[in-house]
């Protein structure tokens, strides 16, 4: 039997990326995948193109940094599948935003990667939680980053967003456990997709060279522990964060 099969996950920031990466595995796991995403015309594109390959998808555009869009999708989510089994909380702010040291990042985009990277995945667990079924249990996947782990320089205030991610996930691991509700972190290293194009090569140069896997990092090679720990093999396991970046820093 698939890994997923007759589960519902929502995942957000789907439209491309890792994130699409994400819905494309779990649709293949057997699950029926929603997506949210800000970008409407891609998030639709992305699940007719799983539904042309057999797989059970929607979309409904999504801004985690409003409230009210967030409130919208998860109204909508309840009326489309009445109850969902996981959640993979990707959606954030990470294009275009690194190179500047502390002292250089500006009041606004500092807000503005707080308000969706930290405030938006809280905002999508409050939404996503009642939708999920204490006697089946459920699991939720928050994305971090392993920046937050080794501490990156010229990105503070996504660093710190990340690292705000982590301790998320361990209070809400305690809060919703008694609910038989998992709640786990995957802190992905430098992923070679859109979203990194603008990253200099010698970034990319610095994880490649610098991993116990001394090569590139793809989607391919982070879904798998999504997969997993939306699963019912992973029910048990909750308040962790799983670095997946090919040993670059070890947790």
């Amino acid at each position: 039997m698939a890994q997923l099969a007759g589960k519902t996950i929502v995942v957000t920031g789907a439209a491309r990326g890792l994130g699409h990466a994400f819905a494309v595995a779990c649709a293949e796991a057997g699950a029926r995948v929603l997506i949210g995403d800000l970008l409407a015309e891609e998030g639709r594109s992305a699940a007719e193109s799983l539904k042309a390959d057999g797989h059970e998808a929607a979309f409904h555009p999504l801004d985690i940094g409003d409230p009210e869009s967030v409130t919208a999708f998860g109204d909508w989510v309840s009326e489309a599948a009445g109850g969902i089994d996981g959640l993979i909380n990707n959606a954030a702010i990470a294009t275009g935003i690194g190179g500047k040291t502390f002292d250089e990042i500006d009041l606004e985009t500092w807000d503005r990667v707080m308000r969706v990277n930290v405030r938006g995945t809280w905002l999508m667990v409050r939404a996503m939680a009642p939708l999920m079924d204490a006697e089946r249990g459920a699991g939720i996947v928050n994305l971090a980053s392993d920046t937050a782990l080794w501490g990156a320089p010229k990105l503070l205030h996504y660093v710190s967003s990340k690292g705000a991610i982590i301790a998320m996930t361990r209070s809400l691991a305690r809060e919703l456990g008694p609910r038989n509700i998992a709640v786990n972190a995957i802190a992905p290293g430098l992923v070679r997709v859109w979203a990194t194009e603008y990253v200099p090569p010698d970034r990319h140069a610095l994880y490649e060279g610098g991993r116990a896997i001394p090569r590139a990092q793809f989607p391919e090679d982070v879904v798998g522990a999504a997969v997993f720990l939306v699963s019912d093999a992973a029910r048990f396991v909750t308040g962790q964060v799983l670095p997946v970046n090919g040993g670059f820093v070890f947790n």
